[in-house]
C-alpha cells in the first residue's frame, strides 16, 4: 500500500471529535461525532462509520521553485502536540475550474487570489496536508480534501485564514465544500 493514500473516516470513534460541520456549498455530509484519520495500510477504526472520503498526497501542482522553497522552510509537521485543534475541509469544483489549462488555473489561484502568499502568512502556526481525490482510481465525492492543524490560540487566524481564500476569485469555481472542525482527545 501507499503511504501517500489517507482515509478520513467520520463515525462514532476515533481521537478526533468533531466541534461542528457545516455545509459552505453544495451536499453536505452525514452527520458524524468522531473523525479518525489513518493510512490506507492501517486497520479502519472500530465503531461504525457514516462516511469515508480518501485521498492522496502528491506533487504541487501550482507552486514555483521560490514559493515551494519559502513553504518549506516555514511549514511545520502535523501531529505538534499543542495542535490540539483540526479541520477537515473537502471541496470540489466546478467542471468549469478542470476544463481551465494548468497556467490558467495558476493564474486565478495566485495571481488573482494570492492562495500561496495567504496561506504564508499564516505559516508556522497553521500546518496543512493537501490530498488530491481526482488521482484516485475511483471516483470520490470531492477533489480535495485539506487537512489543517493548529494550537487553539490560533483558531481565530484560522478562521482569517478561510476568509480571505473563500473571497477570492478562485472561491468561484467552488460548487461544493464542507467545513469540519475538531479537537483531538488528550491521552
Amino acid at each position: 500500500m501507499s503511504n501517500r493514500l489517507f482515509v478520513f473516516t467520520g463515525g462514532t470513534s476515533g481521537p478526533w471529535r468533531v466541534i461542528s460541520a457545516r455545509t459552505l456549498a453544495g451536499e453536505g455530509l452525514q452527520e458524524v461525532g468522531r473523525l479518525h484519520v489513518r493510512g490506507a495500510d492501517e486497520s479502519p477504526p472500530a465503531g461504525a462509520s457514516q462516511w469515508s472520503l480518501q485521498g492522496i498526497t502528491s506533487n504541487e501542482r501550482y507552486v514555483e521553485r521560490a514559493e515551494k522553497e519559502q513553504l518549506v522552510a516555514r511549514q511545520e509537521g502535523l501531529a505538534r502536540p499543542e495542535a490540539s485543534c483540526a479541520a477537515l475541509i473537502p471541496i470540489r469544483k466546478s467542471a468549469a475550474w478542470w476544463a481551465l489549462t494548468q497556467d490558467e488555473r495558476r493564474h486565478i489561484l495566485e495571481e488573482q487570489s494570492h492562495h500561496i502568499r495567504i496561506g504564508l502568512e499564516y505559516l508556522p502556526a497553521i500546518a496543512r496536508r493537501l490530498h488530491h481525490c481526482r488521482d484516485l482510481t475511483q471516483p470520490e465525492p470531492f477533489d480535495f480534501l485539506t487537512w489543517f492543524e493548529f494550537a487553539p490560540e490560533h483558531g481565530n487566524a484560522f478562521d482569517l485564514l478561510l476568509e480571505r481564500l473563500r473571497a477570492s476569485p478562485e472561491w468561484q469555481y467552488v460548487d461544493r465544500e464542507v467545513d469540519i472542525r475538531l479537537t483531538r482527545d488528550m491521552a
